[in-house]
């Protein structure tokens, strides 16, 4: 199983500081990029190294690739390629250099930063997270329930961060006026990691207060297996080993059924966006499949 990877400088803000250029893919790119080549060109490959995985007592081992091993003309034909799938299908964010990227859509458009490839990730672990999200969501529901565990809990924070701070208060002031919510929506997203020494699935953080990426991690899942479908003899990768991702749209059922339960037709569901958010593109492909609801 491979996994696909949207790239970031954080995981939490919906509008990360993005390095838009060739050192997005730095790791695999050691060489500058030169994309003046004809589709007539031979495509070879380097001596591809592969080696097995240590992995955890009962956890079937898996081949790590070696992706330094590839061609240089191979990568460059597909950097190409993939940037123009990305300009294609709205794999988008606005570019910081430009004043108005943040602003006016479809002004200062660039890729997002991507992975070039997906990552071999064991199916084992892969299932695992999958399993626990269900057990990660309740529990913080029951939490979001407990308000003196969250104004004790919280009580440090909140002397040093204002915006949790200003939470703090609005939760009092709706314990005060004894205001209760029935119906409760969370869109939680978790970051899982492989420990290099133990091989162990750990839990990064979960999100919940701004799950971003769920429309572009989507697209990016897209990409890899465009690329495999045409890339992947060559490479020895199947495309059809990339797992779906259909964050986007379960988002949107959410958002959907939330609305139907509130069983008022005047209710809004209401976007939220940060001034100046390049990464709004992200929330358009959200708001665009729940007005498709």
């Amino acid at each position: 199983m491979y996994s696909s990877t949207l790239l970031s400088k954080s995981s939490i803000k919906t509008s990360p500081a993005f390095t838009l250029n060739n050192q997005v893919f730095q790791t695999h790119i050691p060489k500058p990029l030169n994309n003046n080549f004809h589709s007539s060109q031979p495509l070879t490959l380097k001596s591809l190294k592969v080696r097995a995985m240590d992995t955890q007592e009962g956890v079937p081992s898996m081949p790590s690739f070696d992706f330094h091993g590839i061609d240089q003309k191979l990568v460059d034909r597909m950097v190409y390629d993939s940037l123009v799938w990305s300009s294609l299908h709205g794999l988008v964010v606005g570019d910081k250099s430009v004043q108005r990227s943040g602003k006016v859509p479809g002004v200062g458009m660039v890729h997002a930063p991507f992975a070039l490839l997906p990552m071999p990730f064991p199916e084992t672990h892969w299932k695992l997270a999958c399993e626990v999200a269900p057990i990660f969501n309740e529990l913080v529901d029951r939490v979001s329930l407990d308000a003196k565990f969250l104004q004790d809990s919280l009580s440090r924070t909140k002397k040093a961060d204002a915006f949790t701070s200003r939470l703090l208060d609005i939760h009092s002031k709706m314990l005060d006026i004894n205001k209760k919510e029935e119906i409760r929506l969370g869109l939680h997203r978790s970051d899982y990691m492989l420990d290099e020494q133990t091989k162990s699935l750990l839990q990064i953080e979960m999100n919940t207060i701004s799950s971003s990426f769920a429309g572009l991690s989507s697209l990016v899942s897209d990409l890899h297996r465009s690329l495999l479908d045409n890339y992947g003899k060559l490479l020895n990768l199947d495309s059809k080993r990339v797992p779906g991702n259909t964050a986007a749209s379960q988002f949107a059922d959410a958002l959907a059924k939330a609305w139907t339960e509130y069983n008022n037709p005047r209710s809004t569901v209401m976007v939220v966006a940060q001034a100046d958010e390049r990464n709004m593109y992200d929330q358009h492909w959200l708001s665009s499949l729940l007005k498709e609801r």
